[in-house]
């Protein structure tokens, strides 16, 4: 039923006599040491199936059972490792101390708004209120600003806490300085060595930062942070044990921005998500609680319901309506509040949906005419909306396997200006080049982390960055190859397709960036059945030449040569490559083949 010998035969695809896939994408198995399998599976007491997915993706033997049951107390931090973490930690309690007012400045996506509930939800533990500041993305753009700064100390603020931005802002943080306002940086984003002049900056991407947790989200950082505020109370004696907050009642939180700003989910991550999403799935959580009930969420949470259905939501408003909804929404233990954001939310999420769909059918018209030999493609319009650039950057990066940059013109302001938005692949560091550019003279400002960046610049010198980018990142690209082949960890007969398989697998999750979701190849394999559903979907039914059955479902692929030979339904046979999915329907547990490309089978 699992056949983990793969034959190569033409170096394109994984099984005998195929050619290349309808996706044009390569097919590759991932490799596994068989003396780690065996003895993980050994040791574990777990079937060979699994264990030769977790070695797949690295796991070691001794690594098996943290893996299996992450924990918190196996890989979470030592703060103090953290450059400016225990510096940032006094002013913090510094400030509470003396009733100092305080304010958060938070990015307007989902990382950005989870960060400041966090501390929200910190400081009002001990009594303690701050402002939530978070910038409009059309009128204020990315990141704190000087006239931020001025409305927050005009406001009364008298210490600033930044997250999930401020690390490259360094006019803004020189201004804050020169009207006396103290800035602590929370921050994850890739930096250089100009460092802005904050009172605190904690960023463990910052140059001189030895902690090795790079890969955190920002409210990952943040979560970090509450366990060194924690530390710093206890020091001074104001937290004792009758008033310490558990910082696991905001877990649910941290896991969510982890999720949704798409880090690797290893190490600490993994164990912060899967440790968030079974607080999560309580749902106690009242802006969380009425998000799952306004997008149809029901029963345990997953990284699915967090980055394809919470998350959206929170980010809508920060897209195309008003930017701190989200932290709002997440802050607010007033449940008529919360259930009318939640609707607002929704319905802007609808709003975003239409505008991105404009957006992408004509960034999709450029590319399609631009060289294939180019190792980025830059799509450029006028009034396309800032709030959608960066999904459509990244749906046209999975269509064209390359580093994708969207930018929306306005030709109105003074100067004009070309605001960008980014993703990239695996192995092609984005957010490098995208700083590297700015350096060079050819941005306003830009910078991000290796698979998503952002920028600001000049229109007429989208040329020249086309020219820059494409000349940086060609060999990366190249190195890359390997890394974008769609991975299989194994070959599959239909008789193997199993809900005892498709639970199984279930114990490696949660899967995400940095662990995949286990893929397998079904060869030869004939459509038996296939209907149009939805907007763009197929449902599909594969049959083996025994007769057995596979039933399955193709997302937003009826109009592609995947979608298009499903619906032919003729007599050829087909390698299928996909996901299995656990599907309940009417009470009874069913499992799904989620494909993902189609090849051939040559006769």
């Amino acid at each position: 039923m699992l056949d983990q010998t793969l034959n190569e035969t033409d170096g394109s695809s994984p099984l005998l006599g195929v050619s290349r896939s309808l996706s044009g994408k390569r097919w590759r198995l991932r490799e596994a040491d068989d003396g780690a399998v065996a003895m993980m599976a050994r040791q574990q007491s777990i079937p060979d199936a699994l264990a030769r997915v977790m070695a797949a993706r690295g796991v070691a033997p001794d690594q098996a059972a943290a893996f299996l049951s992450p924990r918190l107390r196996d890989s979470f931090p030592d703060p103090s490792d953290f450059a400016d973490m225990d510096k940032a930690a006094g002013l913090v309690w510094d400030a509470i101390e003396a009733e100092r007012p305080m304010a958060v400045f938070a990015d307007y996506d989902v990382d950005g708004a989870t960060s400041a509930a966090q501390l929200i939800r910190y400081f009002r533990h001990f009594d303690r209120t701050a402002e939530i500041y978070v910038p409009d993305r059309v009128e204020e753009g990315y990141g704190p600003s000087g006239t931020a700064f001025d409305t927050l100390k005009a406001r009364g603020a008298e210490l600033v806490i930044t997250v999930d931005c401020g690390a490259a802002a360094r006019i803004a943080l020189t201004h804050a300085a020169s009207i006396g306002l103290d800035v602590i940086v929370i921050d994850h984003h890739l930096m250089d060595d100009d460092m802005p002049p904050a009172a605190a900056l904690v960023n463990p991407n910052r140059p001189d930062d030895r902690s090795g947790f790079g890969h955190l989200a920002a409210a990952g950082v943040t979560f970090v942070f509450l366990a060194a505020l924690n530390r710093e109370g206890r020091r001074r004696g104001t937290i004792t044990p009758d008033n310490e907050p558990s910082l696991l009642d905001w877990i649910d939180l941290a896991a969510l921005g982890t999720i949704c700003d798409v880090v690797p989910l290893t190490g600490v991550n993994r164990a912060i998500t899967a440790q968030g999403l079974k607080a999560m799935s309580g749902w106690r959580h009242l802006g969380l609680r009425c998000l799952a009930e306004t997008s149809g969420v029901d029963g345990e949470a997953s990284t699915y319901h967090a980055g394809f259905l919470i998350g959206p939501r929170i980010n809508a408003g920060g897209r195309v309506g008003r930017a701190d909804l989200g932290a709002t929404l997440l802050t607010t233990e007033d449940e008529t509040l919360a259930r009318r954001i939640a609707g607002e939310l929704d319905g802007l999420n609808s709003e975003r949906r239409a505008i991105e769909a404009d957006v992408l059918e004509a960034a999709s018209a450029q590319l399609d005419g631009q060289s294939a030999d180019r190792a980025i493609l830059i799509a450029a319009g006028e009034g396309w909306h800032p709030g959608v650039i960066g999904v459509v950057a990244g749906r046209l990066k999975e269509r064209f396997d390359k580093p994708v940059i969207v930018i929306g013109i306005e030709r109105d302001a003074r100067p004009p200006v070309g605001k960008g938005s980014g993703r990239s692949v695996p192995g092609v560091n984005l957010g490098g080049a995208i700083a590297a550019a700015r350096e060079a003279g050819l941005l306003t400002s830009g910078g991000g982390h290796a698979m998503a960046g952002g920028l600001s610049m000049d229109p007429d010198r989208i040329t020249e960055l086309v020219a820059f980018l494409d000349e940086r990142l060609a060999p990366e690209l190249a190195a890359a190859a390997d890394d974008m082949a769609l991975k299989a960890d194994g070959v599959l007969t239909a008789s193997g397709v199993s809900l005892d398989l498709a639970r199984m697998l279930e114990r490696a999750a949660p899967f995400g960036q940095g662990n995949a979701e286990p893929r397998f190849a079904l060869p030869d394999m004939r459509v038996s059945f296939a209907k149009r559903v939805g907007t763009d979907h197929v449902r599909f039914t594969l049959s083996d030449p025994d007769g057995r059955r596979v039933d399955g479902i193709c997302f937003r692929c009826a109009d592609t040569p995947i979608g298009e030979a499903l619906l032919a339904a003729g007599p050829g046979l087909f390698h299928a490559f996909g996901r299995l999915k656990l599907d309940a329907w009417q009470g009874r547990e069913r499992v799904q083949l989620h494909l993902e490309d189609l090849s051939t089978a040559a006769r």
